[in-house]
């Protein structure tokens, strides 16, 4: 076999190989020859069948095998003899091949760049610490008191805060509406969890009452069918519910499973110490990964980024696609616009793929891993979202190996991302909730286009 570099320009390597005749022959007899011992034909005993004959009728099948074994072991052999490491799956091109003749072909490669860390010891970050005021836990404490208000059946008219009980249907231009009908449906009055104004006009009803009226669809509902249509609704309603004060007392503690209210009101504030901390370690995360950007810039594999690239891309069209279905699309852009927005999208693209590259060689370099624990605990955390079928979830996900990539890369990323940090120099600073929820809107927003600028999984 001789392998012959042809192209050496950045990360792109191009070879020529050429394979003997004499050895793909040897190859192809020896598997015949295996065969021969296993096949069955009418006629011959047992590793009895001729060669030619097995050659007739199975030698193009096994001609194929050998070649794409032999292209395989080859370009192994050429990333190995070199010490490559590719980015993607070479690409290989057949220039000649005849049966008793030598196979010749090209391939085509991007290898990985190599890659030199900066000193994470210069880095330097503020990690935000969420102060939580008392009034903060008292409110939450007040919602969840108010959630576990009791119903009462009221013989009077229906206020806002109380709870009906209806059969209701719909209709749109003289057509029921799907789904728009139900019996015995609980609906609070003045939650909004239905739609606009249709809670309004129950206001004041008894029991026994029946009303219809007309409302009109948002114009940005979720339904494009629907969206700033008129509507007329049939409601018959069954029966009027108060709701009980629940006050903030130990008897609400207690109901929760808590010793008493000092234990609630400081499991309460873990909560929500945990749930503004999760908006602090995003703004962590996004700072340290601005940082990284800013100190490497090593050249990519153009075929990443467009793989990155077209990723990205997809969920635009797919974006523009939904707003056009549910009538918000916005004005057709320019063919300048197009070709403006796509090169911002592959800047992007390219950037993600560099702190991806960056975070995996940081990994590979310090022994980082997933353990098989952390992605059973992963597992077992994206089944119980759905309830009763916890099993069959973890074992679509065990059959499908990619799916479990999809859950090591998030908890390798972080591990990674952690051991920068252990390194790095992080200050800290206490502000108030408002700011930090004013914080993560701003980091919604600059994602929202979506144009997410963390890393990808690593390769």
């Amino acid at each position: 076999m001789q392998i012959t570099e042809t192209n050496t320009e950045g990360l792109k390597r191009e070879f020529t190989v050429t394979v003997e005749a004499a050895d793909i022959e040897r190859q192809v007899s020896a598997k015949l020859e295996e065969l021969r011992q296993a096949v069955r034909l009418p006629g011959f005993r047992p590793g009895k069948v001729p060669l030619t004959l097995l050659r007739q009728r199975y030698g193009r099948s096994v001609m194929g095998e050998v070649l794409e074994r032999t292209v395989n072991d080859s370009t192994a052999e050429a990333m190995r003899e070199r010490n490559l490491r590719p980015a993607l799956q070479p690409k290989v091109e057949i220039v000649h091949f005849d049966e008793g003749t030598n196979l010749e072909y090209k391939m085509a490669v991007e290898i990985l760049p190599e890659i030199q860390p900066m000193n994470f010891a210069e880095l330097s970050l503020e990690r935000l610490k969420p102060e939580i005021p008392d009034e903060d836990v008292t409110a939450a404490l007040e919602r969840i008191a108010q959630g576990r208000r009791k119903q009462e059946k009221a013989e009077r008219a229906a206020q806002k805060g109380d709870v009906v009980i209806i059969d209701f249907s719909g209709a749109s231009e003289g057509n029921p509406i799907p789904g728009a009908a139900a019996t015995d449906y609980a609906l609070e009055l003045g939650s909004g969890g239905f739609i606009p104004g249709f809670e309004d006009q129950l206001i004041g009803a008894s029991a026994g009452d029946e009303r219809t009226f007309d409302i009109t669809f948002p114009a940005d509902y979720g339904s494009a069918d629907l969206a700033g249509k008129p509507a007329t609704f049939t409601v018959k309603v069954k029966e009027v519910r108060g709701l009980a004060e629940q006050p903030v007392d130990e008897a609400l503690a207690t109901a929760l499973g808590m010793e008493n209210l000092d234990e609630l009101r400081k499991t309460v504030r873990e909560q929500i110490e945990r749930d503004y901390g999760r908006l602090a370690r995003q703004k962590l995360k996004r700072d340290l990964l601005d940082r990284l950007a800013e100190r490497h810039h090593f050249p990519v594999p153009d075929g990443m980024v467009q793989i990155e690239f077209d990723t990205i891309w997809r969920q635009v069209e797919d974006e523009r696609k939904r707003q056009k279905e549910a009538g918000a699309a916005e004005a057709e852009p320019t063919a300048e616009e197009e070709e403006k927005l796509k090169a911002e999208y592959r800047t992007i693209a390219e950037r993600r793929v560099r702190l991806g590259l960056l975070l995996a060689e940081v990994g590979r370099a310090n022994n980082i891993t997933v353990t098989q624990d952390e992605l059973n605990r992963a597992l077992l955390e994206t089944a119980r979202r759905f309830p009763g079928q916890e099993r069959q979830v973890v074992e679509y996900y065990r059959k499908n190996p990619q799916l479990l990539d999809g859950l090591r890369a998030p908890i390798f990323e972080d591990k990674v991302v952690d051991f920068i940090l252990e390194l790095a120099t992080v200050s800290e600073r206490a502000v108030p909730p408002k700011e930090l929820v004013a914080i993560a809107e701003a980091l919604e927003n600059d994602e929202a286009k979506p144009k997410s600028e963390e890393a990808p999984p690593p390769s």
